[in-house]
């Protein structure tokens, strides 16, 4: 199985340990359940079964009709 390395500080270490004891699984589960879920190409199951339970709620297009044009976003 492949390796990686990680450099982290101190504080995030702590975080990795606490999330990962929280979770009741290893550190490298953990980080590779996030990795996983991160780049998944396919939303949830839970946000697929809603998918059509609120058959009334408008659409996109019809919430932006005469909204105005949106204004220019900042990066921060």
């Amino acid at each position: 199985m492949p390796q990686v390395t990680l450099y982290v500080d101190t504080q995030i270490e702590k975080l990795l340990d606490e999330a990962a004891r929280a979770a009741g699984v290893s550190k490298s589960r953990w980080v590779a359940d996030l990795i996983r879920r991160q780049t998944a190409s396919h939303w949830p199951a839970a946000v697929r079964k809603a998918a059509g339970v609120a058959p009334d709620f408008p659409l996109a297009s019809e919430l932006r009709r005469g909204a105005g044009r949106d204004v220019k976003r900042v990066r921060v």
